[in-house]
């Protein structure tokens, strides 16, 4: 299994802005529950889009300018970057169909 890349502050932007594929960005945080739930989700997407996708996590607790830079108020939250820039968020432990769902309009 791939597990999601750990990215810090500042390996941000060579790991997600400067990446040619879309980078899947998991902003979570150890004491959240719903971020622990949401996990295993996060590392099937990163296994299934393998090759398609970039599947990263930042633990906003350690990474606070990050969080805050895009202004992460609740997590988890899923944040889609293509071409260095946010093009889509998912707030919440959602299905997996759901972050499916969303990660393919940018494929």
């Amino acid at each position: 299994m791939s597990a999601a890349l750990s990215v810090t502050d500042s390996t941000f932007k060579q790991e997600v802005l400067d990446n040619d594929v879309p980078v899947l960005v998991d902003f979570w945080a150890p004491w959240c529950g719903p971020c622990r739930m949401v996990a295993p989700v996060v590392d099937e997407i990163a296994d299934q889009y393998a090759g398609q996708v970039k599947v990263v996590k930042v633990n906003t607790d350690e990474n606070p300018s990050i969080a805050s830079q895009y202004g992460i108020r609740s997590i988890p939250t899923l944040m889609i970057f293509k071409g260095g820039q946010r093009v889509d968020m998912v707030v919440g432990a959602v299905p997996k169909s759901t972050l499916a769902s969303t990660l393919e309009k940018h494929l």
